[in-house]
């Protein structure tokens, strides 16, 4: 399954159990969880369904969404070029089997989709619970030339740095669990800048 996080201007897709602290805690952002398993996006629907009813006098939670697809294989069919603002990978499945690593949410060619629709100076967030797919993770990411790693600074100050360790199911289970997480947030980077960092590579 994908757990996967989105956040445009005015659009956000986020792992579907994240989208609904994002979406009370940025109202002014539109958050849209994807989800392939059938009863979790049923259930989650029936909770977004459950806070709007029980804000209704403020209007709240009309901002988050979810949408069951496969984020992996239809995620460019639901955005145009550079259209999002922030994108999250939320204690997704690390497929431990090597024939099965393909399958990880994220891997060489899903970054270059995951580059086009994210905008210039838009953000991925990765969150895992497993060093190995975080290290997986980590290094296709800094090899990608569209991507550049936030250092530490930047990214405990980032709104959001917090939440992706904090606002799934899953966090709260490695917690209980007293287990690692691992974290960290790339940026999407400019086209020139991408040369320049190649440039720099090949030397």
């Amino acid at each position: 399954h994908t757990h996967t996080c989105i956040m445009h201007t005015h659009t956000c897709i986020m792992h579907t159990h994240t989208c609904i602290m994002q979406g009370g805690k940025f109202p002014d952002k539109i958050s849209v969880g994807i989800e392939i398993r059938e009863k979790v996006a049923s259930y989650v629907d029936q909770r977004i369904k459950a806070l709007r009813t029980e804000n209704k006098d403020t209007n709240g939670f009309q901002n988050i969404g979810v949408v069951r697809t496969n984020a992996m294989k239809c995620i460019a069919n639901f955005f145009k070029k550079g259209c999002l603002e922030k994108l999250f990978f939320c204690f997704a499945d690390p497929h431990f089997k090597a024939k099965n690593h393909r399958r990880r949410c994220i891997n060489r060619n899903s970054l270059s989709e995951f580059g086009y629709i994210l905008k210039e100076g838009g953000l991925l967030y990765v969150v895992t619970d497993v060093k190995e797919l975080q290290d997986w993770q980590l290094n296709l990411l800094d090899a990608h030339p569209l991507f550049e790693k936030l250092d530490e600074s930047e990214e405990k100050g980032d709104a959001c740095w917090p939440l992706i360790f904090q606002s799934s199911e899953e966090a709260s289970k490695v917690a209980r669990n007293e287990g690692n997480k691992y974290g960290a947030i790339y940026r999407r980077i400019s086209l020139q800048a991408s040369l320049d960092k190649q440039a720099k590579v090949t030397g």
